[in-house]
């Protein structure tokens, strides 16, 4: 079962001060158990792995087509390819295969993770005005970056996703190498993203994205 709440965040200016606050309503899970972000985590975790390991079998091996020795009479051990497991070179036995590990969990049930976790999330939660500080000088500044978020009283040190209505460019380029950093558009949050991380920066404009693209409404 699920049911609205209505969560209150602070707007906070870029120098980390205060302005007001804004209401959004969210669909969560009536009861506190984790069972469907579990199930939305470890969907995520099993699309990650890519299934390349593989290793051939006598019979895909090249060669091992003529008996090595004859059956008898040589007083070795009998033969019959170079390419049996039990040779150097042979085939494996039960060794890996390429192999999918898709998990298939519906649509609804993916949004009703993401909303729980961003629930879960809200105290961790900052939204601010604006937040790309490169919107004035148009070039690329990590520097910038990183003094903005100390404006906001957030650690570099520790992992912090920004949120944002839409990648900018300049904005990328300033984050990217910063490697507890992490930028992405809000239509494309991830669960795996919004556990990691221990400060969650959104502009104003992802989260009325937010509101309306994982409530269901489109």
């Amino acid at each position: 079962m699920t049911t609205k709440v209505k969560v209150t965040y602070n707007i906070v200016s870029p120098e980390g001060i205060t302005q007001n606050s804004k209401t959004i309503q969210l669909q969560v899970s009536e009861s506190k158990n984790m069972y469907t972000i579990h199930r939305a985590l470890i969907k995520q975790l099993h699309e990650k792995r890519k299934g390349t390991a593989s290793c051939k079998s006598r019979s895909q091996v090249q060669g091992g087509g003529k008996k090595p020795w004859k059956q008898k009479g040589t007083g070795r051990a009998r033969a019959g390819s170079i390419r049996s497991p039990l040779w150097k070179g042979g085939g494996v036995i039960f060794g890996p295969k390429n192999k999918q590990y898709a998990t298939k969990l519906n649509k609804k049930e993916q949004q009703l993770a993401l909303r729980n976790i961003l629930y879960n999330k809200k105290d961790n939660t900052i939204i601010v005005e604006n937040f790309n500080p490169l919107s004035i000088s148009n070039r690329p500044s990590t520097k910038s970056v990183i003094q903005k978020i100390h404006a906001l009283n957030i650690k570099t040190t520790n992992k912090i996703l920004i949120i944002v209505a839409k990648k900018d460019i300049n904005l990328y380029l300033s984050t990217r190498n910063l490697k507890n950093i992490e930028l992405i558009a809000a239509n494309q949050i991830n669960l795996l993203s919004i556990i990691n991380a221990k400060s969650i920066l959104v502009e104003t404009k992802a989260l009325d994205i937010i509101e309306e693209a994982y409530n269901g409404q489109r």
